[in-house]
Order: structure tokens, then sequence, then C-alpha cells
């Protein structure tokens, strides 16, 4: 690889994306990593802070979006001004009760539209690849179709075409589970202790969330404990 070469990491500030932020800096030094947070109306914006505290952490200055208004006009449970509750239970549960149903926590096409924004900037910012934070776990069944391996090649082949085969996209996750990439983020020292996942926009994790829930047992199928909820 050539060091000059520089990425571009859709990072919102939860354990998938800081952990692909800290293999880009494996692979490409912190001089050559740019990280892209996107705020869409989310309701738990603690992991903007969240984000910024571990772009201090790295030494990083990241590039900032907002789509909000993209997404005016989706009932998706995850935006702030959804009348739904945020489910209070994991996504295997949601998916028994509507087995061919999307989870309301899916905000519509999301990770293509992020992708495509962040190839329009990585031409401007001259990188060669977008690393993103997919995993198997969350395209199981019908819950997040966008981090499927079926829209990963899609995209990643739309992204090299249409950026003049100069942009081409990286889910090092895409075949692994959650406690793989938390496997990875250990290894990597990645500082999960600023990390942020609840979708409940409390001030703490809710523990109850799918979000919540699939963190915790990533953690323990590694055999530690997560280091955000010590002193909680």
């Amino acid at each position: 690889m050539n060091r000059n070469e520089k990425a571009m990491v859709l990072f919102s500030g939860g354990v998938d994306s800081t952990t692909c932020l800290g293999l880009a800096i494996e692979r490409y030094g912190t001089e050559h990593v740019i990280p892209l947070s996107i705020t869409y109306g989310q309701k738990h914006t603690r992991e903007i802070e969240a984000a910024r505290n571990i772009l201090n952490y790295y030494g990083l200055k990241g590039a900032e979006l907002n789509l909000s208004a993209v997404f005016a006009h989706s009932s998706c449970s995850l935006l702030s001004h959804s009348a739904q509750e945020i489910p209070q239970e994991s996504y295997a549960s949601q998916l028994e009760k509507q087995p061919d149903a999307l989870v309301s926590t899916y905000v519509p096409f999301r990770n293509g539209l992020f992708l495509s924004c962040a190839a329009s900037m990585a031409l401007s910012y001259e990188c060669s690849c977008i690393y993103y934070g997919a995993h198997q776990d969350d395209s199981a069944g019908s819950a997040y179709p966008d981090c499927s391996m079926d829209f990963f090649e899609n995209m990643n082949r739309a992204i090299f075409e249409g950026s003049g085969k100069q942009v081409h996209l990286e889910a090092p996750f895409i075949q692994c589970s959650k406690a793989g990439v938390i496997e990875t983020g250990l290894r990597l020292h990645v500082p999960y202790e600023l990390t942020w996942s609840c979708y409940s926009g409390g001030d703490t994790p809710c523990g109850r969330c799918a979000t919540c829930i699939d963190r915790q047992k990533a953690f323990e199928a590694n055999h530690v404990q997560d280091p955000a909820l010590q002193g909680i």
C-alpha cells in the first residue's frame, strides 16, 4: 500500500465504526485518515459527543455532515421527530414477531445515502477508499438490508464506476459477527470506554434496546466487561 493514500471512515462514535477507524489508522496512518460523522436527526445524539471525544483521543480532525432533512418524512423510531418508541428487545425477538418486515430502527436507505455522500467527499479529499462498519449480525434476517454482502458488493461497484474508478469501499466486518468486531478492536486497543451505542437517547445506556443487547453479548463473547459500563 502507498502510504500517501488516504481513507475516509464513516464514523458514528459507536463500536463498529470506531473499530473501523482503528483499522484504517493501522493501515494508513493517522495523518491519512478522514473520519466523516453524519447527523441525520437521530434520538441518540450522545453518539455525536462520543465521536468528538474519540477524535480527540486519536488526535484527529473529522468532517461533519447534516442530512436530517432527508429523513424528515420518515416514521423510523430512531429519529427524534418519530412518535414510535425504540423497541426494548433484541433484533431476533423483533424479527420473530414480523419475520418479513424491517425493524423499526431501520433508517430508509441510510447506508446508501451515507456512502454516496462519502464517495463525493472522498473525491474532494483525495481519498482512495471509504471504510464502513457493516457486520454480519446487522444483516441477519431482514433487520438492516443495507448491511448485507449483496448491498456492499453492488454499492462498491457503483461507487467505483461512478468515481471514475478512483474510490472503492472497504467493509472489513461484512462477514464477521459483532463479537469478531470487538475482538479486532481489543487487539487495536480501541477506546471502547468512549464509544456510544444505545438508541434510546438517555444519559446512560438503557441496556434494553437491541443495540445495547448486541453490544453486551459481543463483549461477553470476548470474556471482557464493556469498559463503557464501568462505574455505571
